[in-house]
């Protein structure tokens, strides 16, 4: 597969798989880029022992992970204000509102979740991720519950 096909066919996904990490468009838009230079350079390596996709998704896994844990090293500082949120929120509001919630989830159920909304089957996100295959239906089933909860608790 040539670097601009494989860019033009995952472009979007891992994206959406960053942003479930991060919860940052800029940030998310950044570790995509960053997946993808990665996987540029080790493209020729590709041992195909996995399917492209499953390969990638790993890469931009890894990339989130490691910037995950140089923001728990820097310091955070919130802003004093609060703002009001709206009344009526759009549906990309609440898609917002679900990656927050997804970013607020443990590592390993961020990854599951983010596949499973991107389509990935299953038995790949089982290889990713490193688990049984009926272990990721169990999780992506409490994820989904713990989702709702917070929805819930949220008021929607």
């Amino acid at each position: 597969m040539q670097f601009e096909e494989l860019y033009a066919n995952y472009w979007d996904k891992i994206y959406r798989l960053c942003l479930g990490y991060i919860n940052n468009p800029d940030q998310a838009k950044d570790l995509a880029q960053e997946t993808f230079i990665a996987a540029w350079k080790q493209l020729d390596n590709f041992r195909h022992e996995a399917s492209i996709g499953t390969w990638l998704y790993r890469i931009a896994s890894n990339t989130c992970l490691r910037q995950i844990q140089i923001d728990m090293r820097m310091p955070k500082v919130d802003f004093p204000v609060q703002f009001p949120e709206p009344e009526v929120q759009s549906i990309e509001q609440e898609i917002q509102l679900l990656y927050r919630f997804i970013s607020e989830l443990p590592e390993l159920d961020r990854i599951i979740i983010s596949l499973e909304l991107e389509g990935i089957k299953q038995a790949d996100i089982a290889e990713v991720v490193g688990i049984k295959e009926g272990n990721v239906r169990v999780k992506i089933h409490r994820i989904k519950e713990k989702l709702t909860q917070k929805f819930k608790s949220h008021g929607k």
